[in-house]
């Protein structure tokens, strides 16, 4: 293998790649990058058997062939190398890949790309085209919702479901849920369920360019895998076996309060909130207090920790209904609160031993539901 690759690119190319490297594995080849020439272009790809991201970059290629190249030892090397062009040559006997940049000329051992897992290739016959943008928009509005908790692992991926042209997801941990809805520019083919795992989505919405282009996601018949795929870039993943709650009963079909905030207003507030709840078990009470005749209405925000202090913050408000004294995990409200794009935002609340719902004002597309604190 004989090739030149401008330094940018390379560096580039391994920044998206090497989240997928696996820092801790029994196989050494998956601490590596595979490195390939293809088609004119060079190559990269990594994975830790869970999820796998390719990149391909511009390069003069001269002579075809691939190696596997320890990923750290080669993204630090890169990053330090001047801007100009990079000549990366293989020595197949030894498995040594000589890079040489400016003045720098460095030797690195590599493992044989035979022993590299083999990543599917997909047919893009029949993938469901979703817009880059509006589909970074989604993942951001529900990831961040999905457990980390390893002892429910259907809860650590992400439900989407597709039916005609109506794409859905939702994520939950069991304290909160995500629900969020977007049109297809056009319909699928046939209906599709599958759990992706989050992080799988993050890597995603993390690599996907802020252009014009779409992303083509197909999923192979058979494989339990997922396979997201750009121009320049594809990521696959492997689905998460079992059954998603349904999340349909756990939102409320009605409320008896409905409370309309600004969304910055009430960010800022949680944020002052979490400075004194995050000590103790991140409790915010918000007191809504619905108007007189005369009197506009207003929501309080309060935290108090036995070691630093307290807080209270009031909001104004335009309230729907009853006054009610509820709690919520402060963190959960600053997150959902930090992803919603409107100037307004409503709170929906029935009791104080009841869930939440929030929703962007103006925008039917996105909810949001909360389970309360005990008040104590």
């Amino acid at each position: 293998m004989k090739v030149t690759v401008l330094q940018e690119n390379l560096a580039h190319g391994l920044s998206i790649v090497s989240r997928a490297v696996s820092p801790r594995s029994t196989l050494p080849v998956l601490g590596n990058v595979l490195i390939a020439t293809d088609e004119g272009r060079l190559r990269l790809s990594a994975t830790n058997l869970e999820l796998g991201i390719t990149c391909w970059i511009g390069a003069k290629i001269e002579e075809e062939g691939s190696t596997t190249v320890p990923a750290r030892t080669f993204a630090d090397l890169v990053s330090t190398l001047p801007a100009e062009p990079v000549n990366l040559s293989l020595n197949p006997a030894t498995q040594t890949l000589n890079v040489r940049c400016g003045t720098s000329n460095t030797d690195i051992k590599c493992i044989d790309a035979q022993e590299f897992p083999p990543l599917p290739v997909p047919d893009l016959e029949g993938a469901v085209h979703i817009n880059v943008a509006d589909f970074k928009e989604m993942i951001q509005q529900v990831v961040f919702a999905a457990s980390v908790d390893e002892a429910r692992p259907v809860l650590m991926g992400v439900l989407m479901t597709i039916e005609g042209d109506t794409l859905t997801m939702a994520a939950a941990d069991g304290f909160r849920l995500s629900v969020r809805k977007g049109t297809l520019s056009q319909p699928a083919a046939q209906p599709v369920s599958a759990i992706i795992p989050a992080r799988a989505l993050s890597e995603l919405a993390r690599v996907a360019a802020d252009g014009g282009e779409s992303i083509a996601m197909i999923l192979p018949k058979g494989r339990g895998q997922v396979v997201f795929r750009m121009k320049d870039v594809e990521v696959v993943s492997q689905l998460i076996d079992g059954t998603f709650p349904d999340y349909q009963q756990i939102i409320p079909r009605s409320y008896k309060s409905r409370t309309i905030l600004s969304t910055p207003a009430l960010l800022k507030a949680c944020k002052q909130a979490e400075i004194f709840a995050r000590e103790g078990s991140n409790v915010a009470r918000l007191n809504i207090k619905s108007a007189g005749d005369l009197e506009p209405g207003s929501v309080e925000i309060s935290a108090q920790s036995e070691e630093t202090g307290s807080n209270e913050t009031i909001v104004a408000a335009t309230i729907e209904g009853v006054g009610l004294l509820i709690a919520f995990n402060v963190r959960y409200l600053r997150e959902v609160l930090e992803v919603i794009k409107t100037p307004n935002v409503a709170l929906e609340t029935t009791a104080p031993n009841a869930p939440g719902v929030i929703r962007p004002v103006g925008d039917d597309n996105f909810l949001h539901v909360i389970m309360p604190m005990h008040l104590g």
